[in-house]
């Protein structure tokens, strides 16, 4: 941490901070300057809040050098994390591919989805129970029934399943059908009382990149879910809100560079919510991959024109098959592989 000192501090004042320094087991180091005195602390600043210090007289500003996320920063832990999902590895060298319908809408439909993700060679599948919607009068998902069908589909197909809570009251709901991978949507990324309680389950979770979120903010939300005592995260970035309308949102292919570098989790990418649209899907998706994505989350349905819920960005059973076909020329050219 650097603490900028006021041109006209005092002795008495720069004292008084080299001691809240020492006080936090922070090795100060004052620098006098032309015009200004600077005071460097070395150590795990962490424990001191520069927001706090900054209170102090005479300090004009303090900057904190060292981040604010712990626990899940390459820093702090230097080998990538690999969680392992009944058997799945997401964070090896391996990339997964996770398909499914972005709602479950029937039995019927499940099953055919099922089909078709196995089929294309993927070992999890997606869908979702509960739909966070912009418009109160759109489907909303099966609720409580859909975590039923998602259930008997796992179990009948040998696929974990990954679904998204929006509501703590349901956490308990979500464990009592023993879903694999919690989801927790843009929309809920910074719902901190929701991520401290999935923090203190065991389940994987896939933490969602908040639409307007800098990546800084995405790994302190990361952050409440391991310090509550669950490191079993998965990045997923979904794209970003811009004031371009030719797409859905942004696909942030820098962002999976920066969050590897920046955090030892693994880091999946959404290339159907980024776009919108289906014919973007396959090149955002091969993008990803090229630039070290360790998954793809891609919305599939039998029917897409039938889909209750974003049926524009759906692909169909033969194109999740193709995708996966072109994802393993991709990962294997930058010595990757697909199952």
């Amino acid at each position: 941490m650097i603490i900028v000192m006021n041109k006209d501090a005092t002795q008495a004042q720069i004292d008084v901070v080299v001691t809240e320094l020492t006080a936090h087991n922070l090795q100060a180091t004052v620098m006098q300057g032309t015009e200004r005195i600077v005071i460097g602390a070395v150590g795990d600043e962490r424990s001191l809040d520069a927001k706090h210090l900054e209170t102090l007289a005479g300090i004009e500003k303090a900057v904190r050098i060292v981040k604010q996320y712990k626990m899940v920063s390459r820093e702090f832990h230097q080998a990538n994390k690999i969680i392992n999902v009944r058997g799945v590895e997401i964070g090896s060298k391996q990339i997964q591919i996770i398909g499914g319908p972005c709602a479950v809408e029937t039995p019927e439909q499940m099953d055919i989805a099922a089909k078709g993700v196995v089929s294309a060679g993927c070992r999890l599948m997606r869908g979702g129970a509960f739909k966070p919607r912009s418009s109160p009068y759109s489907f909303q998902g099966l609720g409580v029934q859909g975590l039923a069908l998602l259930k008997e589909i796992s179990n009948k197909y040998q696929l974990p399943i990954i679904t998204e809570l929006m509501d703590v009251r349901m956490l308990d709901t979500f464990l009592k059908y023993d879903v694999d991978i919690i989801q927790i949507g843009t929309r809920n990324m910074q719902n901190f009382d929701l991520l401290k309680e999935v923090g203190m389950t065991k389940k994987p979770v896939v933490l969602k990149r908040g639409m307007s979120a800098t990546i800084s903010e995405w790994l302190m939300a990361a952050e409440y879910i391991a310090a509550a005592g669950n490191d079993n995260i998965i990045l997923c970035e979904r794209g970003v809100r811009t004031f371009e309308t030719a797409y859905r949102n942004m696909l942030d292919i820098s962002a999976i560079l920066v969050a590897k570098r920046e955090s030892h989790l693994p880091v999946i990418v959404d290339p159907s919510h980024s776009g919108g649209k289906t014919w973007m899907v396959r090149d955002l998706a091969l993008a990803s991959i090229a630039a070290g994505a360790d998954g793809l989350l891609v919305d599939m349905h039998p029917n897409p024109r039938e889909a209750l819920c974003d049926a524009d960005q759906a692909l169909l059973p033969e194109e999740l098959a193709s995708l996966v076909t072109a994802s393993k020329t991709v990962a294997e050219a930058i010595g990757r592989s697909l199952p």
